[in-house]
């Protein structure tokens, strides 16, 4: 009896199998017939006849009989069992054979594609159990809304235009993606942020005492012109001191000057107030700096950014004066505020005129303020409000004091910011349909639906479309219009943001720190420009429903001025970014961005580990196996080496550890590539002193000399892989959770469907929408209770 045994050692880039000819015991509760494919099978018989000739033909010269490549051995071992229990290995090894990797390619004798599907198949049905005609569509579990999606969401239900959760702590990191259930854990620190901030959004939305007046008040620190002294800015000599200001409306505005002055000579200091340069009135002050005065006028101005000046006007110094008090005469400025426009009635938040109308007469408060809560909750629970919860909210209308005239929209308050702290506003819980029978698996409802797809799509709430449709149960039947309608919305900036944002990684590009001496042009513009050049790129093709595959082949990219000098593009100019080709060019696709290049590098050097790396976990998905414990590190090249002291040689030297070479196979042809943009993304013809060596050989066969034949082998050979692990990533995305070996079904068909449209944009996102773990949910899927 053989079967596998996985050792600490054991790296499956360059280990493969197992053997043995073996009986198949219960599995999980499911007969040993059951186990393979639902047709009454004699699994041994199926294993002799099926598995064992292939695996003596290609495993075991390298896997037994004595010999134990990558610490695999195949003989000697416990029982089936025990192997079949081992499914992380078992995904392991069917992703080496489905990639090719395994048996090596360098080996002569290769498994035919049948024979291929053949060893997959069997460990599909006898190990994983799959069943593509009842399909399994995974757990749910109960997600927290994350910092993006609680502002967008906040957005989109409040109107409010600050970003609240920017105040709150970091959110941790699952599957590559900040949305994933899994980790969006709840502290005591996080939810006293979620309290503060439901007031702090209420406070803009709901006006609950008389408004005060609009002013803005410019202290010391934030004027311009002569110089700090303690609370005030002091002018010693004649001159101005200044601030710009942005009215928001044409009218009257009151301008307050807080200042005093020195004195000196035979009259008091005298200011002016000038506006945009024009000089509106003279104060005298007489007031010394121990007693400030607020000196005050009323402007007429237009909308519009505008400028205010305070001149001293009559400077006086007389170091021989008598009274030594008297000697020297200065203005300070303590602050300037600006109140108004005057006379203007300020309105009724638009949040609270939505939900309660300008003005409610008393009689009709209880009715207008259950109106307002149930259709506040439908948009804030994503679902219909229950009787019972109403009635809760509705309690809140009783706590402030009945004598103060804002004692309505005080308790609508309080019961808004009770909403916004509840768990079925900051987790996203779905209702089981029959939980008594948690063995099923159901079609989630239609508001379930409405909620998954504006958090997909828009990383948001749904909008009152979706929810409507949901409500007269033809969301799905409409489904097509409606993913084109939140297709072509600006609220899938979203997808950029956080889908390709950490997809690709984008948002480490701004956090990298390549060496300034070394790479002086390079600051936090440039890093800004690089990342919003690739996020234009992706927007390009969401919107424009281009194909996937021009990620890897588009001969287009966006530059402004800076970066197409970067570049080496001619005739762009200003700082707005501008669609240009590029062909005849080195570059092409996302691989030749300087966000990918640079965020793949080491600060002094460029990695042709990090770039591989890269390309096989974020492109081809086939991330290689963490390193082994205690491997020394590259050793670095030092200034003024001579000779073949190469990066290419040095990693050759490293490769040398059989412990590293299998790892490296794989990484290293791939960023090698790359060599000719060095750490900053910047096109080189030499690495030094020494040329540069982009030629390579995939594991899997295919050769090439630069990247340019790289990207094309990539986007050909490797179409498949790139596509499956396009769509592995945006259905963990979509989901909020990892992807487990029952999901492999739904990746397939997704993969399938992109195929055969053309691989649009919209395709993936449609299949991902239509898959079976999108669409259901188990029946003992976590639930939130009332």
């Amino acid at each position: 009896m053989i079967f596998l045994k996985r050792h600490p050692k054991f790296h499956f880039a360059a280990a493969f199998i197992v053997g043995g000819a073996i009986g198949l015991g219960p599995l999980e509760g499911e007969s040993a017939e059951k186990a393979v494919g639902g047709d009454r099978v004699d699994v041994e018989a199926s294993f002799r006849a099926d598995m064992l000739p292939l695996l003596e033909r290609f495993c075991y010269d390298c896997h037994g009989d004595g010999s134990s490549k990558g610490d695999l051995v195949l003989d000697e071992y416990a029982d089936f069992q025990t192997m079949l229990r081992d499914r992380g290995t078992w995904e392991e090894i069917m992703h080496q054979i489905d990639t090719k990797v395994m048996p090596p390619p360098k080996r002569k004798e290769q498994p035919t594609p049948d024979e291929r599907e053949k060893m997959l198949g069997w460990i599909e049905r006898a190990v994983f159990h799959f069943d593509c005609e009842h399909p399994d569509p995974g757990r749910v579990t109960l997600r927290r809304l994350n910092r993006a999606e609680y502002n967008n969401t906040i957005r989109d239900l409040v109107g409010v235009t600050f970003r609240p959760a920017d105040d709150f702590p970091a959110d941790d990191a699952g599957y590559g993606f900040d949305n994933i259930g899994d980790v969006l854990s709840l502290s005591p620190l996080l939810f006293e942020k979620y309290l503060a901030a439901a007031e702090k959004i209420l406070d803009q939305a709901i006006r609950t005492s008389e408004p005060p007046k609009p002013e803005q008040t410019y202290d010391a620190e934030d004027l311009r012109g002569g110089g700090l002294a303690g609370p005030a800015r002091v002018l010693p000599s004649s001159g101005e001191i200044t601030t710009g200001h942005e009215f928001r409306m044409p009218g009257t505005y009151t301008v307050k000057v807080s200042a005093a002055a020195s004195q000196a000579g035979d009259e008091a200091a005298k200011m002016a107030l000038r506006l945009d340069g024009t000089e509106l009135r003279q104060f005298e002050v007489p007031n010394l700096p121990d007693a400030y005065r607020e000196y005050s006028a009323d402007i007429k101005v237009e909308k519009g950014g505008h400028r205010i000046d305070v001149a001293f006007l009559n400077d006086f110094y007389d170091p021989e004066a008598a009274d030594q008090n008297r000697r020297d005469r200065n203005l300070f400025v303590r602050s300037i505020r600006i109140e108004g426009p005057l006379g203007v009635v300020l309105p009724v938040p638009e949040f609270q005129r939505r939900y309660l109308g300008e003005k409610v007469k008393e009689g009709d408060r209880m009715t207008v303020a259950r109106k307002a809560l149930e259709a506040f909750v439908l948009r804030a629970y994503r679902r219909p409000a229950e009787e019972e919860e109403i009635e809760r909210l509705l309690g809140f209308l009783a706590m402030p004091e009945k004598d103060d005239p804002y004692a309505f929209e005080q308790g609508l308050k309080l019961a808004f910011s009770a909403v916004l702290a509840s768990p079925h506003f900051l987790f996203r819980g779905e209702m089981q349909v029959d939980p008594d029978n948690p063995a099923g698996n159901y079609l989630i409802d239609e508001f379930a639906l409405a909620t998954r797809l504006s958090f997909f799509l828009w990383s948001s709430t749904p909008d009152d479309r979706l929810l409507e449709l949901a409500g007269k149960g033809e969301l799905r039947a409409n489904l097509d219009a409606e993913i084109g309608r939140m297709m072509a919305d600006g609220k899938t900036r979203a997808l950029t943001e956080n889908f390709a944002g950490q997809w690709l990684q984008l948002r480490n590009v701004e956090l990298v720190s390549p060496d300034r001496k070394r790479f002086r042009d390079f600051d936090s513009a440039l890093a800004r420009d690089m990342r919003r050049e690739t996020e234009l790129v992706f927007e390009r093709i969401v919107r424009e429903d281009r194909s996937v595959m021009e990620f890897l082949t588009a001969d287009y990219s966006y530059v402004n001025e800076r970066l197409a000098g970067y570049y080496g593009i001619p005739e762009v100019k200003g700082g707005d970014f501008k669609l240009v080709s590029l062909r005849g060019t080195p570059r092409g696709g996302i691989l030749t961005h300087a966000s990918i290049l640079t965020l793949t590098s080491n600060p002094t050097r460029t990695s042709p580990v990090k770039r591989g790396k890269w390309v096989l976990e974020n492109i081809l998905g086939t991330p290689p196996p963490e390193p082994p414990p205690n491997v020394p590190a590259l050793e670095e090249r030092r200034r003024g080496d001579g000779g073949g002291d190469t990066l290419r040689q040095r990693l050759e030297k490293h490769r040398e550890d059989p412990n590293c070479a299998a790892c490296h196979a794989l990484m290293d042809p791939i960023g090698f590539a790359f060599e000719n943009f060095d750490a900053t993304g910047r096109w080189r013809d030499k690495d030094g002193d020494a040329g540069i060596d982009s030629a390579g050989e995939l594991v899997s066969g295919e050769k090439f000399k630069d990247s340019a034949e790289l990207r094309t082998i990539l986007a050909s050979e490797k179409k498949g892989d790139f596509v499956r692990c396009l769509s592995e990533r945006m259905l963990t995305y979509a989901l909020g959770r990892g992807l487990e070996f029952y999901d492999k079904c739904a990746t397939k068909e997704i993969v399938r469907r992109v195929e055969e449209n053309d691989y649009r944009f919209s395709a993936l996102v449609r299949a991902v929408v239509d898959s079976v773990p999108f669409q259901y949910r188990r029946g003992d899927g976590e639930r939130l209770y009332n």
